[in-house]
């Protein structure tokens, strides 16, 4: 959701470190009678078993793993689970060593097997992955077994051409081999990209679609990102690129899968929804079909044809197994696991070898936990301490010092203010002028926690911590603007794209405001409780305005912060909130988690 957008060309970190070392919500389970077994039976000649009519295809999916090799950190590695009496409780989640024992676990009985994913693999990555352009992500992949997946918008965080390098391999045009002797083989399993074409020959860049077979049963995948991809990457990151409608797109692969003899499709679709729940096993299908999801995925999953018979779903970190009607008016699996490896989704695709097509009234669906009470996987384990090694130079070093869990949980988190407040501080250094910052919440990748991770001791900030929170290698910018204008950027936040689900910027010490959220547009944000140092807004003076180089090019539906004066370009956002932590904290006076209070939420 951040990157960094044309003019300002993206810089890597990874340069740094080369200069130091060379109860399960069942989706209506909508189960109908069916025809005898659904397993592979039926008689034949003696000794040889002939496949019954029906078979059940196992199709196990997750997304947005965003190189979340180990465990992620704070709640950002924790589900929330409905308990029987309406309680909830927080598991521990995530991990590929973890992952990795699941899949393999849950396989295990099942000879029709296919696992799929949503995109966002990769990208927004912490150290360990991010470092190293994520090779090491797409290795672990490999080892998961992971048949295909669609590309998401954070697959473009590099630009296509890095893109078809992960998925074909060879060692880094800058950065050369990580490894010596080993060269980079690239994604064993096929990155789908349908609606994602190249500008000069109109045609897709990666595979648009890919079909399964095991024993006469054929199922095809159509992958597609989000429509919006070029209003949540950097410019430079799409350049060259004319992303489709979504809809329209898998209607078209799947009319061309029927005509091939394909009539099983499963869409992997990186747009999401929004649950009623945050609950991973809450009954989205309560009391209707869909009716406790809302978001974009639901007038798309409406409106994609009935010759798709499931779709595997991503982009908004939610989790959810519910149905949702297609255009006859029959309930259709729509699911998401989720995000950073917490969760995996066991759909039970019941395949007719009469009809070649998907008997959707007994597709059943549900999210299960990532736990870390299993085994981890040896081969997982190894990988990870091999690229943890090659980190560790750069990524052990301490950059401050905390108190408490700075979360990034919130309309307005303390991790945000954190992060303001340190571009804040860097941007008078560039300019004693200016007078505040902002911060877009979708560039906060994790928050910061307490307690060690490693062996650096509690309360100490690691680099690789400070990269997960920052991974994006976005500059600070400086830009002026006028009061108006800077108004104007505050009720952007819930106007526009952001209408229906507002993105609300993190601030800077000294910027206060009241956010109404019981009405409706831009009359969300309080014009007249703006206040900077105590001082109302003047429409006609002018602000000297820090924010990162996503935001100054416009992202996230912020045209106006496109369209600031007197650019002034600085260095690495992360640089910044590592000065300010070293310049603010010591392990005798660790620095306290922001009390998240310049902003008054009205709900």
């Amino acid at each position: 959701m951040s990157a960094t957008p044309h003019p300002y060309r993206r810089r890597r970190r990874t340069t740094r470190f080369l200069a130091v070392t060379a109860g399960v919500a069942t989706v209506g389970a909508l189960v109908a009678a069916m025809p005898a077994s659904a397993g592979e039976t039926g008689k034949g000649k003696p000794g040889h078993a002939k496949p019954g009519r029906y078979q059940d295809v196992q199709l196990l999916s997750f997304n947005d793993l965003h190189g979340n090799l180990e465990p992620p950190a704070g709640s950002s590695g924790r589900v929330t689970e409905i308990q029987h009496d309406g309680t909830t409780k927080t598991i521990d989640a995530g991990g590929v060593e973890y992952l990795a024992t699941h899949l393999r676990q849950a396989r295990k009985a099942n000879k029709y097997s296919v696992t799929a994913a949503g995109g966002d693999m990769v990208g927004a990555s912490p150290l360990i992955s991010g470092l190293f352009h994520d090779e090491p992500t797409i290795e672990a992949l490999n080892k998961l077994d992971l048949d295909v997946t669609s590309v998401g918008n954070h697959e473009f965080d590099e630009g296509a051409k890095e893109l078809g390098r992960l998925q074909k391999g060879g060692c880094h045009p800058t950065d050369g081999c990580y490894v010596k002797g080993e060269k980079f083989r690239g994604a064993d399993f096929p990155y789908l990209a349908a609606n994602v074409l190249d500008e000069k020959t109109k045609k897709p860049i990666l595979k648009p679609y890919w079909v399964w077979k095991r024993n006469g049963v054929k199922v095809g995948f159509i992958g597609v990102t989000l429509e919006d991809t070029p209003g949540v990457v950097s410019a430079e990151g799409v350049k060259g690129l004319k992303f489709k409608d979504e809809v329209e797109t898998i209607n078209k692969y799947a009319k061309e899968l029927e005509k091939q003899g394909v009539k099983s499709v499963v869409a992997l679709i990186h747009e999401g929804g929004l649950p009623a729940s945050a609950a991973y096993n809450y009954d989205c299908d309560s009391p209707g079909g869909g009716d406790g999801i809302s978001g974009p995925i639901v007038d798309i999953a409406k409106n994609i044809t009935p010759k798709v018979d499931a779709l595997v779903t991503g982009h908004t970190h939610a989790a959810y197994a519910c149905t949702i009607a297609d255009p006859s008016g029959k309930p259709r699996t729509v699911t998401s696991a989720a995000s950073f490896g917490r969760l995996y989704t066991d759909t039970t695709l019941t395949y007719d070898r009469w009809t070649g097509d998907i008997a959707r009234t007994a597709v059943a669906s549900a999210n299960h936990v990532v736990t870390r009470t299993v085994p981890k996987a040896p081969d997982m384990t190894e990988l990870i301490t091999k690229w943890n090694t090659l980190a560790a130079p750069i990524g052990n070093k301490a950059i401050g010092y905390i108190s408490g869990d700075i979360s990034n949980v919130g309309t307005e988190s303390p991790i945000g203010d954190l992060i303001a407040d340190a571009q804040l501080a860097y941007g008078k250094e560039l300019d004693a002028e200016t007078d505040l910052a902002l911060m877009n919440p979708g560039g906060i990748r994790a928050p910061l926690t307490y307690a060690a991770k490693g062996t650096e001791g509690d309360g100490v900030v690691t680099y690789a911590e400070g990269f997960t929170v920052q991974p994006f290698a976005n500059t600070v910018n400086l830009q002026n603007f006028t009061g108006a204008q800077l108004v104007q950027v505050l009720k952007e936040q819930v106007t526009g794209v952001n209408a229906t689900v507002p993105k609300v910027l993190q601030v800077s010490s000294g910027l206060t405001y009241t956010l109404d959220l019981t009405k409706t547009g831009a009359d969300r944000v309080v014009t007249d409780s703006i206040r900077l140092n105590g001082a109302a807004i003047d429409p006609a003076a002018t602000y000297r305005v820090a924010t990162n180089s996503f935001l100054a090019g416009g992202g996230d539906g912020f045209t106006t912060l496109g369209q600031g004066t007197g650019d002034l370009v600085g260095d690495d956002d992360l640089a910044a909130l590592e000065k300010y932590l070293l310049a603010n904290s010591s392990a005798t006076k660790p620095i306290a988690p922001p009390a998240a209070d310049r902003i008054t939420i009205v709900k």
